[in-house]
């Protein structure tokens, strides 16, 4: 997906682990992930530049779908689908 494609995405949640370092913006993901239904999107806000890399390993991992990121001012928001 593009950057505008993932922008407007209907999210159903939102985790905001900004602030937070490894492994934190994970374990935060794993918890949220619980909260949603399979074929919803969830979207994890990063100020951690580990977390760029593993959630969408994580997420490969575990069968659900990373759909991108998305770079802003200071941190990144990571999109993937529950499967």
């Amino acid at each position: 997906m593009n950057q505008d494609e993932l922008k407007n995405l209907e999210v159903h949640k939102k985790v905001d682990a900004r602030g937070t370092a490894c492994p934190g913006p994970l374990l935060a993901a794993k918890k949220a992930l619980g909260e949603i239904n399979s074929g919803e999107v969830m979207e994890i806000l990063s100020s951690d530049e580990g977390t760029r890399r593993d959630v969408p390993k994580w997420a490969q991992k575990k069968g659900h779908e990373y759909l991108g990121t998305v770079e802003e001012s200071g941190y990144f928001t990571i999109f993937m689908k529950k499967k």
